[in-house]
């Protein structure tokens, strides 16, 4: 990050007090939370949640080179004589503040990716599409949620050019918070799916929760959004604000589309009316990435970037780690790892697409599905129905666990003989034990389900690679 002062924070948070130790001419260099990651010059913003007080590890802090703090608990326990404390009412609260005033500092253009699937690849992938023009700075990892995304901003390298923030959320309110702190240049929504369902409600709940990301968006902003998604197009009209709209999709009526689309265990190719001359390679599997690659290569566009140079950084991107994720299993089988979190829609899209793949000589393809959360009262409808893209001739086996698989378990007895499909509600150790018996050289193996059902651990025991 930039140098900042301490005169720098006081500008940016409202504080109540503070107690300096020199003058207001003090540099830090690193902004942290997580008092094991601080270096010498570093500001320590003790945050408050769950059963943890940040505010206990301030002498960790210290000790490793903290020498700036943010407090908000009294002034008696606050530390004495070897750290400047400024006193504030929220730290995380100040932690948005300094964010924000961060990123006016260094000033580079805002994008901001929100939607029920797709948001990290997206991000990832429009990232490294602007690399070949920009000096560009992402979201890390999933950091997308009310702390993540200001400390994203606050480790952006003072020479950054383009900011790629990727935008979570669980709750109304959220989205709207985080869009005014980043101040957008582009926004945009990758999808409306069924994620949070529980909270939110409805389909319709969870489109005006996204475009809650429309709040930050500067005046004169771009707003890029699903073609086929009536739910923004309607939320969309009712905008009062000057916004520069664009659509994507498959269709051509769509401001950036793409067409001839083929399919291969490991990589898709597509064109696109930006360039119809153009065949575009991306190193993933699945139609549904083609949407992802879309939104790249249009903000590619809009923001001047060479569309051949966009298409090739394209062609070298790398996948987050567990998100459709190629790895050798112990017994020599393709093992397709998408663990890291699940929609109905995600993984109806990546059935389709391993439904869609040839079969190898000899190999079969099975399918290992762990509950999707947060559905609500829902759940149970959400999961038989994704009964309707497990076809037995496409699909040899199905594994299914979890409580909320049962639904689905009750269909698929009628569809795959008895032998093909197994049930399993509690153990991991049963699921990894009947998996080893059945699994073979040449069979392709795709685990799927939200992150907290934990199949990381099934990926494991078949792979013999440690995943997080």
């Amino acid at each position: 990050m930039n140098k900042l002062t301490i005169d720098d924070l006081l500008k940016a948070v409202d504080y109540q007090s503070y107690s300096l130790v020199e003058g207001l001419d003090q540099e830090i260099e690193s902004v942290e939370f997580d008092s094991r990651k601080i270096i010498a010059k570093s500001l320590f913003v003790p945050l408050v949640g769950g059963s943890r007080d940040g505010h206990e590890y301030v002498q960790m802090a210290i000790e490793n080179g903290a020498n700036v703090c943010f407090w908000s608990n009294s002034e008696e326990t606050a530390p004495k004589g070897r750290i400047h404390v400024i006193y504030v009412k929220d730290t995380l609260k100040a932690m948005q503040e300094l964010a924000s005033y961060y990123r006016q500092l260094v000033d580079p253009i805002v994008i901001a990716i929100t939607g029920s699937n797709g948001k990290t690849t997206s991000k990832d992938m429009t990232a490294m599409s602007l690399t070949s023009k920009y000096q560009v700075y992402k979201t890390q990892g999933n950091y997308n949620n009310e702390i993540g995304m200001p400390y994203t901003i606050l480790q952006m390298p003072s020479s950054t050019q383009v900011l790629v923030l990727e935008m979570g959320m669980n709750h109304f309110g959220e989205i709207h918070r985080l869009s005014c702190i980043a101040q957008i240049d582009v926004a945009i929504i990758t999808l409306i799916g069924e994620s949070h369902i529980e909270y939110l409600g409805s389909r319709q709940g969870i489109a005006q929760a996204k475009m809650e990301i429309l709040d930050g968006l500067k005046d004169g902003g771009i707003f890029l959004y699903p073609q086929n998604e009536p739910l923004i197009a309607n939320l969309l009209e009712k905008q009062t604000r000057k916004l520069k709209s664009y659509t994507f999709g498959m269709d051509s009526q769509a401001d950036f589309y793409a067409f001839d689309i083929e399919e291969d265990y490991d990589r898709t190719y597509f064109k696109t009316n930006i360039d119809g001359n153009v065949l575009c390679t991306i190193p993933v599997m699945g139609s549904y990435n083609v949407t992802n690659a879309l939104i790249a290569l249009a903000v590619s566009k809009l923001l001047d970037v060479p569309t051949e140079q966009a298409i090739f950084q394209l062609s070298q991107f790398k996948l987050t780690a567990n998100r459709l994720q190629w790895l050798k299993g112990k017994t020599g089988a393709k093992i397709l790892n998408d663990a890291y979190n699940a929609s109905p829609t995600s993984m109806r899209a990546v059935l389709a697409s391993l439904s869609n793949i040839n079969r190898e000589e000899s190999g079969r393809k099975i399918v290992v599905l762990g509950d999707i959360l947060e559905l609500g009262d829902k759940s149970r409808d959400y999961h038989r129905q994704l009964a309707t893209g497990l076809d037995p001739e496409s699909i040899d086996k199905v594994y299914l666990f979890g409580h909320e698989m049962a639904a689905l378990y009750e269909v698929l007895t009628s569809k795959f003989d008895e032998e093909n499909i197994y049930y399993e509600a509690n153990s991991h150790q049963k699921l990894i034990t009947a998996l080893e018996q059945e699994v073979r050289p040449n069979d392709i193996v795709l685990l799927k389900s939200s992150f907290s059902v934990d199949l990381l651990q099934v990926v494991t025991a078949l792979t013999g690679i440690e995943t997080h």
